[in-house]
């Protein structure tokens, strides 16, 4: 397979998006983006019936004890990972997969929403997967130079005006901030996960364990996630198959049968963040789990079970998706 290959940054950072904040764009969407209402139905959304049925098929967490959090060595001091403490989560039930395009089709399909990157014109994408003009025209967020903020990005143009997912229906949604998972949830009857349920779903009943699989991030030298392989971000070698999203599904589900709780996209939890010592107190600052396609163990080996970041509210990126929860 091919390699993708691309300018290094001065310093890479993290593979987490920038917030809306660090960029100063223009605070009403592009007069040649349209009003994003009056965008037709698509027709590869999935039936409304069987989306908002979601939860009957949601999957059942039995009520009990976990240990949660981690002393890993590879974990960042500075995401509140430790100490190991005993969580008891009462029954819930947790979606098998994140919500795909088409799923999140049938919902705009039906409502007319639209969501905050629509509102705001523009929204995160990943650089390497815009044409070289779209790239170069596109602001560059500091710290961060493998993004750019790109006028008319939203959930189904993902890479700006002229893209589309209809050969991504089984993808995850992605450019999709809280508000909008929070919309969606309301809509099919159920929410966002809270963190200690989504941790303890996605150790598939193992016992700290590093990954929702064990110990190993390759066992056999099979790839169990998407995550970024070669040197980020001058070089991916895409063994596991993908540079950016992947269908849900792609790779074996965890003890639970949970599938891609360890890369592909951000998972929204509806917990404020805090690390232990205090609340954020930079605004309405969110939990968000599971790491992403960008995620590589030299800077961010946040595909750690146990691992957590966070982002604003607000904020929707080309790595940032969501799946739900419901009470049993």
């Amino acid at each position: 397979m091919n390699e993708i290959e691309h300018p290094a940054p001065a310093t890479p950072t993290a593979c987490c998006s920038a917030g809306r904040s660090a960029v100063e764009m223009p605070s009403a969407a592009p007069s040649h983006l349209g009003d994003p209402a009056d965008q037709g139905p698509h027709p590869w959304a999935a039936p409304v019936a069987e989306v908002r049925g979601r939860a009957d098929r949601a999957v059942a967490i039995p009520a009990g004890p976990f240990r949660m959090g981690s002393e890993d060595r590879g974990r960042n001091p500075g995401d509140g990972e430790s100490p190991v403490r005993t969580v008891d989560v009462p029954a819930f039930r947790i979606d098998p997969t994140c919500v795909t395009n088409a799923e999140f089709a049938a919902f705009v399909d039906e409502t007319g929403y639209v969501t905050e990157a629509e509102e705001f014109g523009w929204s995160f994408v990943f650089a390497p997967l815009l044409e070289k003009e779209l790239r170069r025209a596109s602001r560059k967020p500091p710290g961060t130079p493998w993004w750019r903020a790109v006028d008319g990005a939203r959930w189904d143009q993902p890479e700006g005006p002229g893209s589309d997912v209809a050969e991504r229906a089984d993808h995850p949604v992605v450019h999709v901030s809280l508000r909008d998972a929070e919309a969606f949830a309301t809509w099919c009857g159920m929410r966002l996960p809270r963190e200690a349920e989504w941790e303890k779903a996605a150790r598939g009943g193992l016992d700290q364990a590093r990954f929702a699989w064990g110990d190993e991030l390759t066992p056999g030298g099979e790839h169990r996630c998407n995550i970024w392989q070669g040197a980020f971000p001058v070089r991916n070698t895409l063994e596991d198959g993908y540079l950016a999203t992947a269908p849900v599904r792609s790779f074996p589900p965890n003890g639970f049968g949970l599938y891609e709780v360890a890369g592909n996209v951000w998972e929204w939890c509806s917990d404020t963040w805090s690390t232990g010592d205090a609340p954020s107190l930079d605004g309405d600052v969110r939990v968000m789990r599971g790491g992403s396609y960008l995620c590589h163990d030299s800077y961010c080996n946040r595909y750690r079970v146990a691992a957590r970041s966070s982002t604003a509210a607000e904020d929707a990126s080309g790595n940032k998706g969501f799946r739900l929860a419901a009470d049993a």
